[in-house]
């Protein structure tokens, strides 16, 4: 399915066109009302991710961190500390900790029940942070950036235990295999690396792809990771499915969207009868397609 999505600010409508690779647009479905809540930020959402059964944590370029309600949009928390825009926001689910990265080289963690600032702060990165992932144990912090470094981080102390340069490796995002010591990186030089954190060492690089890497995710049983490709006018674009546990090797591709592809996730079963996965796009349109077949539901 392909899901039509205007401005952050404006009202979101939900149809059923699809986006083929030529640009041509098939004839719309019934659309559906959808419950719109009071903005969560003045400016631009840079970042979503999921804290608890009914709680999100979004990141914005008004430099806050807001954490919402599913049900009402109400924001009942928001934490202020960050100098520039906030990149990314993660946490561990069913926690009260919340961990923020900025273009002002910091990483933050912010507990939800305190208001006084930051519990925590990371820093040691030369340029913008534009990975974040949290180990499954919630004692670690993973750090990536645009100064070709990732960081691994005590997360109760604060201290750097570990960085690593990697020439041209300009990181935009990280994800870490639940239950495994393993971090997933996709970098701006095309390539996907899954890291060792007990060294901090490439444990694995998988083939170089023809664009920009931009996102990953990992799947809740660890045997797949998804990497998303940038892309224009057709070209490009697509996401990857990559085996994580015995051939490390590509599975397959899915290919749909005519410009890049920004964020790729794995689905949670409950959601759908088959494995399937969602992919967002420059091209305004979200889809969920089947892991198996590649198809579009």
């Amino acid at each position: 399915c392909s899901l039509a999505m205007g401005k952050l600010q404006s009202k979101i409508t939900f149809h059923t066109s699809k986006y083929r690779a030529d640009g041509f647009m098939e004839e719309p479905g019934p659309v559906r009302a959808v419950r719109q809540h009071s903005p969560a930020h003045t400016d631009t959402v840079t970042a979503v991710a999921a804290l608890q059964p009914d709680l999100c944590v979004s990141g914005g370029r008004d430099k806050s961190v807001a954490v919402c309600s599913w049900r009402t949009g109400a924001v009942l928390h928001r934490f202020i500390g960050h100098k520039r825009e906030v990149t990314k926001v993660t946490c561990t689910l069913d926690s009260n900790r919340v961990f923020s990265a900025s273009r002002d080289k910091t990483v933050m963690m912010w507990e939800l029940h305190e208001t006084s600032g930051p519990s925590q702060l990371f820093s040691g990165h030369d340029l913008v942070v534009t990975g974040l992932a949290v180990s499954p144990d919630a004692s670690q912090l993973c750090t990536g950036s645009r100064d070709n470094t990732v960081c691994k981080w005590d997360i109760e102390t604060g201290e750097c235990l570990g960085k690593a340069a990697i020439s041209r490796n300009l990181v935009t995002h990280l994800c870490w295999v639940p239950g495994e010591p393993y971090v997933i990186q996709t970098s701006e030089d095309k390539t996907i690396r899954v890291w060792d954190s007990r060294e901090l060492q490439v444990a694995h690089t998988f083939p170089t792809k023809r664009h920009i890497q931009t996102c990953c995710d990992v799947s809740p049983d660890g045997r797949f990771c998804l990497s998303s490709s940038s892309g224009s006018a057709g070209e490009g674009g697509e996401v990857t499915l990559w085996d994580l546990r015995q051939t490390r090797s590509q599975v397959r591709e899915y290919k749909g969207h005519f410009q890049t592809t920004t964020s790729c996730i794995f689905l949670p079963r409950s959601l759908a009868l088959a494995p399937s996965i969602a992919t967002s796009s420059y091209d305004s349109t979200v889809k969920v397609w089947d892991q198996g077949t590649g198809g579009r539901g």
